[in-house]
C-alpha cells in the first residue's frame, strides 16, 4: 500500500438552461477536450467556495450551488492520479464579457444531452457525461449533506 497516495478532490458545476449544459472547451496534453467548470479544491476552502469559484473564472458566470448532483471516484486508466469529484448543480448569472477566462480554456458551450453523448470521445474524462445523466435523472441532494469547519466562508 502506497503511504503517500491522495485522490485529488476536485469541484464541478452542472450548469442546465434550456436544456443545454454549460461546458468549457479547454487544452489539455490530449488536445481540446469538454469538461464541466471545473477544478481542484484549494486550501482553506470550502467545496460551495471552490465550485463558486472555478465556475466564475472557467466560464465568466456567477454560480450560486443549490444542490449535490454526486460524488464520484475516478482513478484515471494509467494508473498515475484518482480523482475525487463534487459535482453540484445551480443557477448561472449572465455572463461577464470583461473577464478572461483561465489559461486553457479556449472558450464556453452549450450542449445538448445528445451532442454531449455524440462528443464523449472529446470530454476531459467519463465523468462530464455522467453528471449530466444524473443531473437528467434528477440526482439533487441538498447543501445540508456538507458541513466545513474552516477558516473561511462556506460560500
Amino acid at each position: 500500500m502506497n503511504q503517500r497516495w491522495k485522490p485529488n478532490v476536485t469541484v464541478a458545476a452542472v450548469i442546465e438552461r434550456a436544456g443545454r449544459f454549460l461546458l468549457v472547451e479547454e487544452e489539455t496534453t490530449h488536445g481540446l477536450r469538454f469538461n464541466q467548470p471545473a477544478g481542484h479544491l484549494e486550501e482553506d476552502e470550502s467545496l460551495l467556495c471552490a465550485v463558486a469559484r472555478e465556475a466564475m473564472e472557467e466560464t465568466a458566470h456567477p454560480f450560486t450551488p443549490e444542490y449535490l448532483v454526486g460524488i464520484y471516484q475516478w482513478p484515471r486508466p494509467q494508473g498515475d492520479i484518482a480523482y475525487l469529484r463534487f459535482a453540484f448543480g445551480g443557477r448561472a448569472g449572465e455572463s461577464d464579457p470583461a473577464r478572461a477566462l483561465d489559461g486553457g480554456i479556449v472558450r464556453t458551450v452549450w450542449m445538448t444531452h445528445e451532442e454531449l453523448r455524440a462528443t464523449r470521445e472529446r470530454h476531459r474524462s467519463p465523468l462530464v457525461l455522467q453528471c449530466v445523466e444524473d443531473w437528467l435523472s434528477g440526482r439533487r441532494y441538498g447543501l445540508e449533506l456538507l458541513r466545513y469547519y474552516g477558516n473561511g466562508n462556506l460560500s
